[in-house]
């Protein structure tokens, strides 16, 4: 095959698209569904609704194969699961019972019954539910979801892609589950669940699935011998079926490495790889192996993970860099669009100047097109949107607003000794102690309480003009003395402001900053039905005034016990951001660091001793590859140190983390020098306590107790059973009692009952510590 005539052959396509509706309509639904104002049967027909409208939106964009079964009630991998039927013991009566319910109770629990854990997938801020699986795993498979989304799509007379989580991706994100031997690896299951992949492929096919895209994320990652042995039989087996449509593997998110040759020889029909700046590795080490002759690449060349608008010719050049190296040569992001906003026309509030820099979903989809377009038909077919797209691109460069000169003098001022607390940490304890007076296993919460439907409606009233600021900042005061008064009540010990005048923990920081740009309307999806709407990182940041100082200030005049200053710790405010492209993420943490040290003094200086800065996308943002990790912990690890140095040693610096893996980052935890960590442990049964212990973590620690991403709430008695698991990894006077996260999500009433089960049970276990 030519170049020529492999350009020819260039179409469109995406791995994915957000799942939501423009106004969050899936959201609606299936909370109301939840509260029983919903039917099981309006849900279903909202969800049709929605992916009707996703693919006419792909369709008249020019998209010429659009995905299926990539939408999701809750979690494609939850989705992946049920395809599978690895549907854990304590969750088949309800499944058996009622599959939507017991679809719903293994994402969020019930009063009875625990939910799955959950955790990142890979470096996004998109949580995925761990698959349990055991030596005794029966997988049958059930393909009703995938044949049935399939159909939808045929019925519109689309090209339709049935997306699917491949074999060895599901089960390297799986875990051992409760009761099961912790050494035991789930890949040992890959031939017990291959056939069943093999029957789902057959009944695709029956349906009229030409294609089926299988995705191999974890195949980006670094990968024993065994694993990639793993994959080469996988697809080896796989490949040599007759009954099954052409397969396509996927990987995204960062370069394959030692997986392309494997991948590459695989006797599949395509592969799908990632060419953006992460992965740009990728485009030589294809030509190292000899290109896919006879075999479909899906070339991602437009960023499906940011908001920036594409380097059109740039890509185009790579595009034509790789038409000599396959069959033929299509055209997509680097991943699924989940993970950006919907439509930049529907942003209000940006200046236009600004909004010609981004592209959400609808946009990128558009650049996809164009892109397509300019290789099949040539690059004078699409000449008017390059020369737009060059502006757009001289606009941004050009721009004031990505520079100041005063931010870059300050951190380019920065020396070591600006990221070093005064005293080590053996004296700053002792100092803490003496200045706190706080009790074995202090109790605290993580910083958010439970929003209320008077606050939202103050909120709105404030956006819509209806109240002042003066009615506002009332609102927010009464809400304060509520928290404050239940936390007092309950005999919580270090207190917390409940932030309700925060919208959202980057959010509220990043409308604060210069250099940030907030959206109406750009949601995405954190979990389940929680959408975050990220603020974009446009230029050098500096903080004004203070941000918090007066609601930390006015909940501590309330109460004679602590009161925490909270904050978003600098590594979070990049990774829950789109953060720029143009400078190196080390040099903006930097000056995010600096803005947020002037509100840590800003905070003690106003008498509070308690200040935590959150940082948990700390793991998150870890690269996938440890060749890439030692450069990126230096720079996180220091902004956080930036942030919080410059104060007392009597002032104790909190951070918390939650939902990722620790045991990667236990060593950079121990260098963040914080004073106390709060982290997630009850889905995962006190597991990081463990690998604190094992690292010879010195410092306080509360690993989570209660899991507030359920609406169950745990007993005295369960709760007391996991602060003395704690106890076996984290001596007494090291071990704080506190939820795995904030309470922002939670009613009031599952919070009340959660919290004072909390207390009590503190008091229980400290009651069962020796006299000293």
């Amino acid at each position: 095959m030519t170049p020529k005539s492999a350009a020819a052959k260039a179409r469109a396509t995406v791995y994915g698209y957000p799942r939501q509706g423009q106004n969050r309509e899936l959201k609606k639904a299936i909370e109301g569904y939840w509260k029983g104002r919903v039917t099981a049967d309006t849900l279903r027909a909202t969800a049709a609704e929605l992916r009707r409208s996703n693919w006419r939106q792909l369709d008249d964009a020019g998209v010429h194969e659009v995905p299926t079964g990539d939408f999701s009630y809750y979690d494609h991998v939850l989705d992946t699961t049920v395809m599978v039927g690895a549907i854990p013991e304590r969750h088949r009566a309800a499944v058996t019972a009622d599959p939507l319910d017991g679809y719903f109770a293994m994402a969020r629990g019930t009063q009875e019954v625990a939910p799955l854990e959950m955790t990142k997938w890979f470096d996004t801020n998109y949580h995925y539910l761990v698959p349990e699986l055991g030596p005794g795993t029966v997988f049958t498979a059930d393909s009703g979801k995938q044949v049935a989304e399939l159909t939808e799509a045929l019925a519109q007379r689309l090209t339709a892609r049935p997306v699917l989580i491949g074999p060895v991706t599901y089960l390297l994100l799986a875990k051992p589950a409760p009761g099961v031997a912790a050494d035991f690896e789930p890949l040992t299951l890959l031939d017990r669940l291959l056939p069943v992949y093999a029957e789902v492929l057959a009944d695709l096919r029956a349906a009229g699935a030409e294609w089926v895209q299988l995705d191999e994320p974890a195949l980006v990652q670094d990968r024993t011998p065994a694993e990639l042995n793993a994959a080469e039989r996988a697809y080896r087996a796989l490949g040599a079926l007759t009954d099954r449509p052409k397969v396509l593997i996927a990987s995204y998110f960062d370069r394959l490495g030692d997986a392309l040759p494997v991948l590459a020889k695989a006797p599949v029909e395509g592969l799908a790889l990632d060419f953006t700046e992460t992965a740009a590795a990728n485009l030589d080490a294809l030509a190292a192996v000899g290109g896919l002759p006879g075999k479909r690449l899906v070339a991602g060349v437009v960023n499906g993970r940011n908001i920036w608008i594409n380097d059109l010719q740039k890509s185009l050049s790579t595009l034509g860099t790789l038409l000599g190296l396959a069959d033929r040569v299509d055209v997509a992001a680097s991943c699924s669009l989940l993970h950006v906003p919907l439509d930049t026309n529907t942003e209000r509030d940006i200046d236009p100047q600004i909004l010609r820099w981004l592209a959400f979903s609808k946009q990128k989809t558009a650049e996809i097109v164009t892109l397509a377009k300019g290789l099949a038909r040539g690059i004078h077919t699409v000449s008017g949107e390059l020369a737009a797209n060059r502006a757009d691109l001289a606009s941004r460069a050009g721009s004031p607003i990505t520079r100041d000169r005063a931010v870059r003098a300050r951190t380019e001022a920065v020396t070591d000794a600006d990221t070093r607390r005064s005293q080590p940490y053996a004296e700053r304890s002792a100092a803490q102690r003496a200045h706190l007076r706080l009790p074995l296993l202090p109790t605290t919460t993580i910083g958010s309480f439970p929003q209320t439907g008077e606050l939202r409606a103050a909120r709105a009233d404030l956006r819509a003009g209806r109240i002042g600021t003066a009615g506002y900042e009332e609102r927010i005061e009464v809400e304060i003395q509520e928290v404050i008064s239940f936390q007092e009540k309950t005999g919580i010990d270090v207190l917390v402001h409940g932030e309700p005048e925060r919208n959202d923990m980057v959010q509220y920081f990043a409308e604060q900053l210069t250099g940030y740009l907030a959206t109406q309307h750009g949601w995405v999806q954190s979990y389940g039905t929680r959408y975050v709407r990220p603020p974009i990182l446009a230029g050098d940041i500096s903080r004004p005034g203070p941000m918090t100082v007066r609601w930390t200030t006015y909940a501590q005049s309330l109460t004679g016990r602590p009161v925490k200053g909270m904050l978003t710790g600098p590594v979070t405010m990049l990774a829950w951001s789109f953060v720029r492209d143009d400078q190196p993420l080390g040099d903006t943490a930097r000056q995010v660091a600096l803005a947020l040290r002037d509100e840590v003094n800003d905070l003690e200086a106003a008498g509070t001793s308690v200040i935590q800065v959150d940082e948990p996308a700390l793991r998150e943002a870890l690269p996938l590859r440890a060749a890439d990790r030692a450069g990126y912990l230096l720079w996180a690890t220091e902004a956080f140190r930036l942030t919080t140095a410059g104060i007392r040693p009597d002032t104790q610096i909190h951070t918390h983390m939650c939902y990722a893996e620790f045991g990667d980052i236990v060593r950079a935890i121990d260098d963040l020098d914080a004073d106390v960590i709060s982290l997630e442990a009850a889905r995962s049964h006190m597991q990081v306590a463990r690998e604190l212990a094992a690292h010879g973590y010195p410092r306080e620690a509360g690993p989570g107790v209660y899991d507030i991403h359920s609406p169950r709430v745990p007993s005295a008695g369960e709760t007391a059973g996991l602060l003395r698991t704690g106890l076996e990894a984290i001596p007494a006077e090291r071990l704080w009692v506190n939820p795995d996260c904030g309470l922002k999500t939670r009613a009031w009433p599952e919070t009340r009952a959660s919290l004072e089960n909390l207390v009590a049970a503190a008091r229980t276990v400290r009651g069962e510590l020796p006299v000293s």
